[in-house]
C-alpha cells in the first residue's frame, strides 16, 4: 500500500486518526506524535520526521499546514513570525519538502478561521491576518507545484457550534468536514477513485498549544 504523511499544527491533530481510520487497508497513514507548531519548527524537524516517523518507507504523499501559530499575537505584541519570515520559512520548507520526498505528491492546507472574539488580548489571532499568511504561503508552495487544500474556506462554511473553542473543530461536524476536506485531495493523489466509509475518531484531550 502507499503511504501518506500528515504535518502540521494542532488543526491536523484534529482530524489526523480519523484519516487514518478512513483509509484502512487502502493506504498507510503517518503522522508525528507532536504538535508541528509554526513553520520554523517544521523547517526544524522535517528530517526528524523522516526518520522516525516514516523510517525507510517512502513518502508517496505529503499533506502539510502551518500558519496559525506564526500569526498568533501574545501580550499585545507583534504575530510571533512576521510575514515576512513566514514567507521565507515556508519557502525553505518547500526546498526542504523537494530535496526529503522528492517523489512525494505534495498538499499544503491553508490555516482555518478563528473566533477572535472569544480571545483574550495576551494571546489573539485575527481572521484578517490568517488571510494574509495564507496568501503568502499560497504564492510560495504554488511555485513549487504543490497542490492547495483550501481548509480556510471550509472553515468559514461551519456554524459556531462546529467549534470546539475559539481556534479548534474537535466537534464531530468539524472532524468530519476536515477529514472529508483532505481525503478529497489525498484520496485523488494516491490514485483511488473509490468511495471510502468515513471512520471517525475524535480527539478528545486538551489541543497541546494554541
Amino acid at each position: 500500500m502507499k503511504n501518506v504523511l500528515l504535518i502540521g499544527d494542532s488543526i491536523r491533530i484534529g482530524y489526523d486518526k480519523a484519516i487514518r481510520n478512513t483509509l484502512e487497508g487502502k493506504a498507510n497513514v503517518y503522522f508525528p506524535d507532536d504538535n508541528c507548531r509554526f513553520a520554523s519548527y517544521i523547517l526544524r524537524y522535517l528530517n526528524e520526521y523522516k526518520e522516525y516517523v516514516m523510517g525507510d518507507k517512502p513518502v508517496d504523499v505529503l499533506h502539510w499546514n502551518a500558519g496559525l501559530w506564526d500569526c498568533l499575537r501574545l501580550f499585545g505584541e507583534e504575530p510571533h513570525t512576521p510575514l515576512e519570515i513566514y514567507t521565507y520559512y515556508i519557502d525553505r520548507i518547500c526546498k526542504r519538502i523537494k530535496n526529503t520526498f522528492p517523489e512525494a505528491k505534495v498538499i499544503f492546507a491553508t490555516s482555518t478561521s478563528v473566533q477572535t472574539e472569544r480571545m483574550s488580548f495576551d494571546k489573539i489571532r485575527y481572521n484578517e491576518e490568517i488571510e494574509e499568511y495564507n496568501a503568502a504561503a499560497v504564492e510560495v508552495v504554488t511555485s513549487y507545484g504543490f497542490e492547495v487544500n483550501d481548509l480556510y474556506a471550509a472553515s468559514l462554511s461551519l456554524p459556531a457550534d462546529a467549534h470546539s473553542d475559539e481556534v479548534h473543530f474537535y466537534t464531530p461536524m468539524g472532524t468530519r468536514v476536515f477529514t472529508e476536506q483532505v481525503l478529497s485531495y489525498i484520496l485523488p493523489a494516491l490514485g483511488i477513485d473509490e468511495k471510502v466509509e468515513y471512520m471517525e475518531e475524535l480527539y478528545t484531550d486538551k489541543p497541546s498549544g494554541f
